[in-house]
């Protein structure tokens, strides 16, 4: 038996799963790069803003969902949550089932709010 915490456990997946910052995703997404963005959040969160070409998959279903959605393992995927943890923990299981590919949203929906706020 573990005696870890949830942040315990949010720290080990962002110490395996690359961030991205928001500029960093502007920029990709700017410039058109192949890439799918899901937001991980739950359904009033989503309801309440979201970003703009995101594809909702709620933390509870996206191990049984990701399949239909971004077949192809290799393909490049931006994860986001609120603030960057549970997207982290999902990026995890989707490394575990194969997916090579998987960044995490740095400071997540919050920061890319921010972000917005300051241009």
């Amino acid at each position: 038996m573990s005696n870890a915490t949830p942040q315990d456990l949010v720290a080990e997946a962002k110490a395996k799963i690359p961030p991205i910052t928001c500029e960093e995703y502007r920029a990709i997404s700017d410039a058109g790069e192949d890439h799918t963005l899901i937001d991980v959040r739950e359904q009033d969160e989503w309801d309440k803003g979201h970003i703009e070409g995101a594809m909702h998959i709620p933390r509870g279903v996206l191990e049984f969902k990701i399949g239909e959605v971004v077949p192809d393992k290799q393909k490049f995927i931006v994860l986001q949550c609120a603030s960057g943890g549970r997207s982290a923990l999902c990026g995890e299981q989707l490394q575990k089932l194969g997916y090579t590919n998987v960044k995490n949203l740095e400071g997540g929906y919050i920061a890319w709010c921010g972000e917005q706020a300051s241009r």
